[in-house]
């Protein structure tokens, strides 16, 4: 059951049915919701382990604050771009959405303080700019250069 959501949720994102999960199970909707009762439930187990190791990285030390927020928003991409899921990981209400949106506070402050990243830009500034980038490459956009666009959008004009 968890293969078969992990990969429909990776194909088609957070909008697939459970109906059809569960018909790639090879079970009933009812035995998807007596494990999850919610189709939140479910995605937020088969996308926690990634997206958990991806706020991790995003909370280990760095020496380059500036490098480490493009680092992260990089990978973010880059398993968008693998994988629809990360998107809708950053929307879909849940504690694994709040823990992300924590994570990219975080590297964004530490950017902010070292003079890499302006400092008018919020938490919600940065996710509703991933929001759109990453729900644009889903459209056919090319990720590296939404990737660049966001980048050179968040430089701060003062050198660190």
């Amino acid at each position: 059951m968890l293969d078969a959501a992990r990969e429909l949720f990776a194909e088609k994102g957070f909008d697939v049915p459970l109906d059809e999960i569960a018909g790639r199970a090879g079970v009933g909707p009812g035995t998807v919701y007596r494990h999850f009762p919610t189709k939140q439930a479910l995605f937020q187990a088969v996308t926690e382990a990634r997206v958990a190791t991806m706020i991790a990285s995003a909370n280990e030390p760095s020496d380059d604050p500036g490098g480490a927020l493009v680092a992260f928003l990089g990978r973010m991409a880059e398993e968008a771009a693998a994988k629809r899921d990360l998107s809708d990981a950053i929307t879909v209400p849940s504690e694994l959405r709040d823990s992300l949106h924590t994570a990219l506070g975080g590297l964004l402050r530490r950017a902010q303080e070292v003079g890499a990243v302006r400092t008018d830009v919020t938490t919600r500034d940065l996710v509703a700019l991933m929001k759109g980038m990453l729900q644009s490459m889903h459209e056919g956009a090319n990720p590296a250069v939404l990737l660049e666009i966001v980048v050179s959008g968040l430089q701060s004009s003062r050198k660190p």
